[in-house]
């Protein structure tokens, strides 16, 4: 029988451009073997999030930069196949900052390390729901962008991971969502599943055109994914006191130095008497455990649903992450790595 090895996609090259396989290298290194307090996990999913392609320059953005010949930073879940620590029991799951690898071992405990999943929760909902993307849609919708109901909520990246979930999210507070998503099967989840009152279809709509006939007195809340010119068009049709929330710019394609061009009509903040706010989730943790229990509670009555892409196998990993630039991913983008 084989011995196993442990594959791990390290980063070789920065991209200058996009993403590829010429940037990473798949090495293979013997399974670690844990020591005492320590626990060996078997990966079984990891979480693909355009964040993940700023983590690839050399400057520092939120956080510091992958280094050259270090593990590919990525969210994942496991198992718990060796422990040696008695807050991990083998066949415990955990989610934490696996790395694009196969076999991880245990960090330290608390909010930022290996967290063992709940009982009766998917364990790879901790990428989707109650991880990232969750996180970030429930603050932004409702601590950021501090919707009411009856307002107008605009999403753009509408079928993504987060933007999906903001836009049920502002749903569920009472509000009309609007989305702007790329090509008819997106914009068809977006209104037939995710329940948003309508959605654009950037590839085949004129924008600005659509926004006049679907919010003529303007939007209220903009939660934008996009940037470029669809945060361009918002911004002209905002709302008196509109809120604009930024929580990415992936039009921009995450390049160093090139997170996008500033909007140029961005004194529309100043004629509507507007407020445009970026936001990290990791600033609000004070504020999980109320998004933990709305967003479950929300999901277990069906009220809200996630759409997820899954790309099969570790060697998946590079090209997954370039696709969310292509728009190839409804919703959550995971690898599966094992079963």
């Amino acid at each position: 029988m084989s011995t196993p090895v442990n594959r791990q996609w390290v980063l070789r090259a920065r991209p200058l451009d996009d993403v590829s396989d010429r940037c990473f290298e798949l090495r293979k290194r013997p399974v670690p073997t844990p020591g005492p307090g320590e626990a060996l996990v078997r990966v079984l999913w990891l979480a693909i999030e355009p964040t993940q392609r700023t983590w690839l320059n050399a400057h520092a953005t939120y956080t510091q930069p992958v280094a050259l010949g270090e593990v590919m930073r990525g969210a994942g879940v496991g198992q718990v196949i060796a422990s040696r620590t008695e807050r991990l029991a083998v066949g415990d799951h955990v989610a934490g900052l696996t790395g694009w690898q196969d076999y991880v071992l245990t960090q330290d405990a608390g909010l930022f390390g290996f967290n063992k999943v709940p009982d009766g929760i998917d364990p790879k909902a901790m990428l989707n729901l109650y991880g990232a993307s969750g996180l970030t849609a429930w603050i932004g919708i409702t601590d950021i962008g501090r919707t009411a109901p009856g307002e107008t909520v605009l999403v753009s990246g509408a079928a993504g991971s987060v933007g999906s979930i903001a836009g049920q999210v502002a749903r569920l507070r009472g509000c009309r969502v609007i989305g702007i998503a790329g090509g008819p099967r997106k914009c068809d989840w977006v209104t037939r599943v995710a329940g948003f009152d309508a959605c654009i279809d950037y590839k085949s709509e004129d924008v600005r055109a659509r926004l006049r006939e679907l919010a003529p007195q303007g939007v209220h809340v903009v939660f934008d994914n996009v940037g470029g010119p669809v945060l361009e068009a918002a911004l002209d049709h905002l709302a008196r006191g509109a809120r604009v929330v930024l929580n990415g710019s992936i039009a921009s394609g995450y390049k160093d130095n090139s997170y996008g061009v500033a909007p140029r009509n961005y004194m529309q903040l100043a004629f509507q008497r507007a407020r445009m706010e970026g936001f990290i989730f990791l600033d609000h943790v004070s504020r999980f455990p109320e998004a933990f229990r709305e967003l479950s509670t929300w999901a277990a009555s069906g009220q809200l649903l996630c759409a997820e892409t899954v790309a099969e196998g570790l060697e998946q990993a590079p090209m997954a992450l370039q696709g969310l630039f292509e728009g190839n991913n409804l919703g959550k983008q995971l690898v599966r790595i094992a079963t």
